[in-house]
């Protein structure tokens, strides 16, 4: 007779993971690691009622920084800017145990890297640079893309947070402090603001010719100048409905943060300067909150 043995893996451990900004995208981050399950999760925002809904999915809601880290396995900043990802990383150092692990989502550039990185050396803190690709539709989906970088000894335990919020991870440098992936993110978010100005002004100008905007998309239908993401923004300008996924505000602040990383490194980007300036012209609008596809509105400065 023939004796099978079997062999039960234990469930890995429970992560206590600390989601520090709970915006547009930090929120669903927050949700989908709640349903993945084998994480305690804990929310803060500055504006606490955008944290709030997260206590009826599980979450644990926090005044304060240090509140929402205290015990933590892992932080994961997703907030505005390098600002604000220092501040609130500051506020909750106090709370912080050496060699926690911190996942910087927060698109800040490569210029505010060194501060983050400095901070976190100098109290312990594990740091991994790692903003997404995708906006509200992909992070409530959990389908973002996971740019990284960060030593080899934690991307066991930063993978278990990214399979939670993202369908794919690319890990491009060991360093974090380097901004590798940060670096990274500016040259993809240049190339999605070039689609969203570009299908901006070529229905602005359909306007302003008489043409038809359906018919200069279906003169690109299928072909090699047809995208989705064109599809999408020039949906949002024909339904005159901009509900937000990428903010204009948030646009030309990454606009900016283009522009002056070009600059630094000795390289002109005429159209990266353009599109901050015409997202700023959207702003100065009133559409600073609406999705980035609103800064249609540019090409008419008398309407707003």
């Amino acid at each position: 007779m023939t004796e099978t043995i079997t062999t039960e893996t234990a469930p890995p451990q429970q992560l206590t993971v600390a989601v520090l900004g709970t915006g547009t995208m930090g929120a669903p981050m927050a949700r989908n690691l709640l349903t993945a399950g084998g994480f305690a999760v804990r929310v803060w925002n500055r504006t606490r009622a955008k944290a709030e809904p997260l206590a009826a999915d599980g979450a644990s809601v926090a005044d304060t920084p240090a509140a929402a880290v205290e015990g933590a396995d892992v932080v994961l900043t997703m907030l505005y800017d390098g600002d604000a990802a220092l501040e609130a990383i500051r506020a909750a150092t106090p709370a912080l145990r050496p060699g926690t692990l911190w996942l910087q989502s927060s698109t800040v550039g490569v210029t505010a890297i060194g501060a983050l990185a400095e901070h976190a050396a100098q109290h312990g803190l594990t740091f991994v640079d790692a903003p997404v690709l995708g906006t509200k539709l992909p992070a409530e989906q959990g389908a973002l893309t996971i740019l990284a970088a960060g030593p080899a000894a934690v991307r066991a335990q930063a993978e278990r947070v990214f399979a939670a919020v993202g369908q794919r991870v690319l890990w491009v440098a060991d360093d974090g402090a380097m901004g590798a992936a940060s670096a990274l993110k500016l040259v993809v978010n240049n190339w999605v603001l070039t689609l969203i100005n570009g299908a901006g002004e070529s229905l602005a100008l359909a306007r302003a010719l008489g043409v038809d905007p359906q018919s200069f998309l279906d003169a690109v239908a299928g072909g090699p100048l047809d995208s989705g993401y064109l599809r999408m923004k020039s949906a949002l300008i024909l339904a005159d409905d901009y509900p937000a996924s990428f903010t204009v505000s948030a646009a030309r602040k990454d606009a900016t943060l283009i522009a002056e990383a070009a600059a630094r490194a000795g390289v002109r980007l005429d159209l990266a300067e353009a599109a901050a300036e015409r997202l700023r012209r959207a702003e100065s609008q009133g559409h600073g909150a609406e999705d980035g596809a609103a800064a249609y509105f540019a090409s008419f400065p008398g309407e707003g």
